[in-house]
């Protein structure tokens, strides 16, 4: 058994498909806009999990999503080869990141804000 998809929870989910494509460098796997299902998976793992950018369209969704958000907590976490290197080029392309990169003993992360309801954290492990 293996972990085929996991969704996250997007206030519109046209927009977080064109954010995590042409910002982030998700790839395609799946855009019918007339039914709002819009999956992307990473280039780097083309045969790794997806990810399906689920629309919050009810109340459950809406008030999870905004109660983890009040917590500062982020609803995904993406790895990363080079945190440091990810967020200067992120930054150049305007993502708005809670704070500058730290390490500590688990590796190296950061914050930033998907632009579609959710705080996103990039981690790169311990080397």
């Amino acid at each position: 058994m293996r972990i085929k998809m996991c969704s996250v929870h997007v206030t519109d989910p046209a927009a977080a498909f064109d954010f995590y494509t042409s910002v982030l460098g998700f790839e395609k796997l799946l855009s019918m806009p007339e039914h709002q299902l819009y999956i992307v998976k990473s280039p780097e793992d083309p045969d790794g999990v997806s990810l399906l950018l689920e629309p919050s369209d009810n109340k459950v969704s809406q008030k999870y999503a905004q109660g983890i958000r009040n917590l500062g907590l982020p609803a995904i976490v993406f790895g990363s080869p080079d945190v440091q290197a990810d967020y200067e080029r992120l930054r150049t392309l305007g993502v708005q990141f809670i704070g500058a990169p730290s390490t500590d003993a688990y590796g190296t992360s950061v914050i930033f804000d998907d632009t579609c309801g959710n705080l996103i954290q990039l981690h790169e492990d311990e080397k």
